[in-house]
């Protein structure tokens, strides 16, 4: 089989690396891929985004089964026309992929179907929204509507931070189009927990949750990123959260979803928030989180593809998904200065009989360099989540680039939470 994995990031080489686990895989081309993921895969130099060029490479190559992995390709429709061409494909179509490219209607869905989360309110309008804070309690969320690479989301600790967040997506544009409409919502506390699940419309299977690290630096510090780091499972979320989050929160969104003729196939990831009065939804996405994907695929024990193909074809009951009972953590290395400026072209020297997944590098001549803020993540399973951290921390310390920064505390709030 010739398999094609749009994207070029962590999570793609986390996905592509599970992918090759199939030995009726001959090969995988990813568009565009990576220099690191250029050692698992065919990379192609078509973009994410082009839409057109993928469909064409697709026929041309004859691809037998497609996975579109990031946010960008699905809201705009890749699955749609890839599906239009007879090409096999994982991800949700256009309509589906709403629920992440707009926060607007997925609150909106939310509010519809009684689904667990913030008070929120949603404004086209400068003025209006500036009005708003007189009625909220601040800190206070300030999120653009569309997509903003996750960073579109600021938590405003003073009234004049909330009006400059509001000043600065609607008039600034600092996150182009995405922000001329923002969602004002109530600010949560408590745990958070990420969990992806797999579904078909009919059946939700989800996969095993994790714990982000989304600031830059050590104690929850600093400016937030992509994410710094991963490990699973998130102690927080207890069986009796899982099951109530079952009832209250995946089943109906899968529900929902097809109520609004918005069916959802694909992955459908669920950022929650562990508050006082139960589980909220914080934020759905569209596809699998990075680098949440980076610790939970290694703990995957069915074949992921056999997977995709069953929610292509809608047979997902069908299949048993298995997970190892391990832990696993990942430790992001990113280029000092990340997330905001930061040099690029350092050699990147690092062994190649780990979990070492890249996402921003590129290939010069043979040798490999950082490309990106965030360089790469390193994964270790165990049979404790100490021993994970442990491992990946090993396995960092012989990963070596000019101007590297790591968080030193990855899991470190999940140890404390497994030994209350």
């Amino acid at each position: 089989m010739k398999i094609m994995v749009v994207g070029g990031g962590g999570r793609e080489h986390a996905i592509i690396k599970k992918l090759k686990e199939n030995k009726n895989i001959e090969e995988i081309f990813a568009l565009p891929g990576n220099g690191g993921i250029s050692l698992d895969a065919t990379c192609v130099d078509i973009g994410a985004k082009d839409i057109d060029g993928i469909m064409d490479f697709a026929k041309s190559e004859k691809v037998d089964f497609a996975v579109v992995a990031p946010d960008d390709p699905l809201v705009l429709g890749a699955v749609d026309k890839l599906n239009e061409a007879g090409i096999k494909t994982f991800g949700p179509n256009k309509r589906a992929a709403i629920i992440e490219g707009s926060k607007a209607f997925s609150k909106d869905l939310m509010k519809k179907y009684n689904i667990p989360t913030a008070k929120y309110a949603t404004f086209e309008n400068l003025k209006d929204a500036i009005s708003y804070l007189d009625e909220v309690d601040i800190p206070i969320v300030i999120k653009a509507d569309g997509l903003a690479l996750g960073k579109g989301v600021i938590i405003a600790e003073t009234r004049e931070e909330a009006e400059k967040a509001i000043h600065s997506m609607m008039e600034d544009k600092v996150f182009g189009e995405s922000g001329s409409k923002v969602v004002i919502e109530e600010f949560l506390t408590g745990p958070e927990v990420s969990v992806l699940a797999f579904t078909d419309g009919k059946t939700l299977v989800p996969m095993v949750s994790s714990m982000d690290h989304k600031r830059a630096l050590d104690g929850d510090k600093g400016l937030n990123t992509g994410g710094m780091g991963t490990i699973a499972p998130n102690p927080y979320y207890t069986e009796k959260i899982a099951e109530e989050c079952m009832e209250k929160i995946f089943i109906p969104t899968m529900k929902a979803m097809n109520e609004e003729n918005r069916t959802f196939k694909g992955c459908l990831y669920f950022g929650l928030m562990l508050t006082e009065s139960g589980p909220k939804v914080i934020e759905y996405n569209c596809r699998f989180g990075d680098p949440e994907t980076q610790v939970v695929l290694p703990l995957l024990e069915t074949d992921l593809l056999d997977i995709m193909i069953a929610i292509y074809e809608e047979r997902l009951e069908d299949i048993e998904i298995k997970f190892s009972s391990d832990r696993a953590c990942c430790v992001v290395m990113a280029s000092s200065g990340y997330p905001l400026s930061y040099e690029k072209g350092f050699p990147i020297t690092m062994p190649v009989d780990k979990n070492i997944y890249v996402a921003g590098a590129k290939l010069e001549g043979n040798d490999l360099v950082t490309n990106g803020g965030r360089v790469l993540g390193v994964t270790e399973k165990g049979r404790t989540l100490e021993e994970a951290i442990a491992k990946a921390y090993d396995t960092v310390g012989k990963v070596d680039f000019e101007n590297a920064f790591y968080r030193k505390d990855i899991g470190a709030k999940a140890l404390k939470a497994e030994r209350k």
